[in-house]
């Protein structure tokens, strides 16, 4: 079981910002800037690369909840970014699809 389905069910304190039936954002434990969020399906999928077709819906709630929170933390009017890592190599540490909302600050790229 991943730390984030720990998270989902309970298990595991998360500093929660949104949460609906389909996805929960909150805190991240070692923010990478001063407003870091992680947007996550409650639904099992290990990356992006793993969806389906199935999941289509899905992943376009989970970007319209990313624009959402952001939003409700006055990310908008300075800008923002939204990454998913996907493998090893594009640096993802936990196995369960999850979007990072980046902001407070101005972000340099190329990213890494």
């Amino acid at each position: 079981m991943t730390i984030f389905k720990k998270i989902i069910e309970g298990e595991l304190p998360a500093d929660v910002v949104f949460e609906d039936e389909h996805c929960l954002a909150f805190r991240d434990v070692n923010p990478q800037a001063p407003v870091h969020i992680l947007v996550i399906p409650k639904k099992e999928i290990k990356s992006l690369a793993d969806s389906k077709t199935a999941d289509q819906e899905l992943l376009g709630h989970l970007l319209a909840k990313c624009a959402q929170v952001a939003r409700q933390l006055d990310l908008e009017s300075q800008g923002y970014r939204v990454v998913t890592n996907t493998g090893r190599d594009g640096g993802q540490s936990v196995e369960h699809l999850h979007f990072h909302i980046l902001g407070g600050r101005s972000l340099s790229w190329p990213p890494g």
